[in-house]
């Protein structure tokens, strides 16, 4: 699989990673790939055509394997087969990048700790403290 990489602003991030399969094997990490990505991708079409918006389902099975995408001009979905696929660009931000179980709990804490701040204010308001 050929990985063009043009741009990557966290490492480890797919975001503006291109890749362009050539074996079956390689679309299908591909597609889990873009599958798992918490952005939009942009998929080069073999009839010239692209699509960009949201992969969020794909059938590896079947006589002809899909992905489904939310595009990004249009409401609805859209179904395309994977033998239409020539390229996966991972264009959208990635909204994952960055959020790591540290940062989840800092936030927690940070609202747990508010809630509490909260409370006492409430409480002395009333005079119970």
């Amino acid at each position: 699989m050929t990985d063009a990489k043009y741009h990557a602003p966290e490492p480890g991030s797919l975001e503006g990673r291109v890749f362009r399969p050539t074996s079956l094997i390689d679309l299908s990490e591909a597609i889990e790939l873009a599958f798992d990505y918490r952005g939009d991708i942009t998929v080069d079409l073999k009839s010239g055509g692209q699509v960009t918006g949201y992969l969020f389902n794909r059938t590896a099975t079947g006589d002809q394997p899909t992905i489904e995408v939310f595009p990004s001009t249009s409401s609805g979905t859209m179904t395309i087969p994977y033998s239409e696929v020539m390229a996966i660009a991972f264009t959208g931000e990635d909204t994952a990048t960055g959020k790591s179980w540290e940062a989840w709990i800092a936030k927690k804490e940070s609202e747990r700790q508010k809630d509490i701040d909260r409370a006492a204010a409430e409480a002395k308001s009333r005079g119970h403290l």
